[in-house]
């Protein structure tokens, strides 16, 4: 069995060098050294999650259980995944006692870099640069295999440790493929300048109004049809009026990427906190279903009556798009090699109260997983999706309720996050109340005026544009942020990363 302390091992030299080569080549050795059933296991742990999910174990919980250090490592990978299955089973009456001691035993055995290591994994802190992109590299090479075919398997997965298991193995990838009732991970897009900028970079595009709605992809066999989230969550029992909608097309098969979005009478968009209250719990769901409905809008079709089209270019996923749905199911879109036309289609966007547009070269495939440079997004407000670091107490009326957010991008190289600086603006009284109670579930540590957190919460921040800061170590800072709203269907990994940042900067000041 693997020992556990050589997984930690490699953690410690892949957070200690920014060489993205460098964390490949040290991540892909150890993958060799793994007996097949610990893959599983220590491919979570590598990325900073666990195999059973959140434990819910909170840093006080952790401290006050950690006892003197072992002085040699005896523990194994799958000691550990054990231990993590029990305090995942432990609930009920008298189970805070039988964590604290199952806690305590795990941590006797484990050495004093062993025990940092599992605390930060356990409360979510643990971000040592083995990023998912740098993970397929490093299973690749370990497994001899081209990088594209683990990416498109693990795209087919919606997760890497089956696919690195399989690779490692030596089974073929190909029984990793398109399949209904299977969600796939999602094709991203990359920002744009303006609408000048897309169409100058992608030449004659499809462009199509952008919605500011929840992210769904769709599959129907027949008379079954199955809903999910961008985190592949089966939400289908949640949204009745959207399985209507794709029972009624008439193809029998179909996999459809869109957006779900709560409209008003007038068929403007509610904000879009107010679309995601749809997908809370069965029960409030239930309540709110008459009074907001929600309506569906199709871009994207992946598969249809029995035919892939990953691979198909933007053109003819597009036709079958409009072959397979009515118009009412289908984003507006249009397709121009004129930047004044698709200026023209973007200004009506925003006056129907939509964000801005995508605009789609024409020759691309689906990338399932990936931001693909063929699909950018123009909005018309700058807006980041970042992440909250940690609050600070508010004064005044705002005394009670945690309120200045410091607000981190995503490093690529390190896994770490960059602050870009703090705002307390666009919050709600009930947002704020809202947050507090929320953020002192995450805390990690405090001090008298500021609460320190679990990087997990993901906020949407409208600001005007960057300017250049000594204050903060990315160089850049905010100005005039402001909070447009919280994205739960968003996980840290998918924050927008401090190159983007920096790109921002550059397009603005003209570099």
């Amino acid at each position: 069995m693997t020992a556990f302390a050589d997984l930690v091992g490699v953690s410690v030299r892949v957070a200690g060098t920014a060489s993205r080569l460098a964390k490949i080549a040290a991540l892909s050795d150890f993958l060799r050294r793994l007996e097949p059933a610990q893959v599983e296991l220590a491919l979570p742990y590598l990325s900073g999650d666990t195999r059973q999910g959140k434990l819910s174990v909170g840093f006080a919980t952790l401290q006050s259980a950690r006892t003197a250090a072992a002085e040699t490592p005896t523990l194994t990978i799958t000691d550990v995944d054990q231990a993590f299955e029990q305090l995942k089973q432990l609930k009920g009456k008298g189970s805070a006692g039988r964590r604290s001691a199952l806690l305590r035993e795990l941590f006797a055995r484990a050495t004093g870099e062993e025990q940092d290591f599992l605390v930060r994994l356990m409360v979510g802190e643990l971000r040592q640069g083995a990023l998912e992109g740098i993970m397929v590299e490093a299973v690749a090479s370990a497994a001899s295999l081209p990088g594209a075919e683990v990416r498109r398997a693990v795209a087919f997965a919606g997760a890497i440790a089956p696919v690195a298991a399989a690779a490692l193995s030596g089974s073929a990838l190909d029984r990793f493929s398109i399949k209904l009732m299977q969600p796939v991970l999602p094709m991203l897009a990359q920002p744009a300048e303006s609408m000048q900028a897309a169409i100058e970079t992608l030449g004659t595009a499809l462009v199509e109004w952008k919605l500011d709605g929840a992210r769904v992809q769709v599959h129907k066999a027949n008379d079954e049809v199955r809903i999910y989230t961008r985190n592949l969550n089966d939400v289908t029992s949640r949204v009745p009026e959207i399985v209507a909608a794709v029972k009624n097309v008439a193809a029998k098969e179909l996999i459809l990427d869109g957006e779900a979005i709560a409209l008003r009478s007038d068929r403007r968009p509610h904000p879009f906190p107010v679309t995601m209250s749809r997908f809370g719990s069965q029960q409030e769901d239930e309540r709110r279903r008459a009074d907001l409905p929600l309506s569906v809008f199709f871009f994207d079709c992946l598969y249809a009556d029995g035919a892939s089209l990953f691979d198909h270019p933007t053109r003819e996923r597009r036709l079958a798009l409009e072959t397979m749905l009515p118009p009412h199911l289908r984003t507006p879109a249009l397709v121009t090699s004129s930047a004044e036309e698709a200026q023209r289609f973007y200004e009506d966007a925003l006056g129907a109260g939509h964000e801005g547009v995508m605009a789609k070269a024409l020759d691309a495939p689906y990338e399932a997983g990936r931001r693909g440079a063929g699909w950018l997004k123009v909005k018309r407000a700058r807006t980041l999706d970042l992440v909250v670091l940690a609050a600070e107490w508010g004064h005044g009326r705002r005394k009670g309720w945690l309120s200045n957010l410091h607000l981190g991008a995503r490093d690529p190289a390190s896994g770490e996050f960059v602050m870009l600086g703090k705002t307390f603006k666009g919050m709600t009284d009930a947002l704020l109340d809202w947050q507090t109670k929320e953020f002192q579930k995450i805390a990690t540590g405090q001090d008298q005026w500021t609460v320190y957190l679990r990087p997990q919460m993901v906020v949407e921040i409208a600001f005007n544009d960057l300017q250049e800061s000594s204050q903060y170590p990315g160089g850049l800072a905010l100005r005039f942020a402001r909070v447009k709203g919280y994205r739960p269907d968003k996980r840290p990994d998918e924050a927008d990363t401090i190159d983007t940042v920096r790109q921002i900067y550059r397009e603005s000041v003209g570099g």
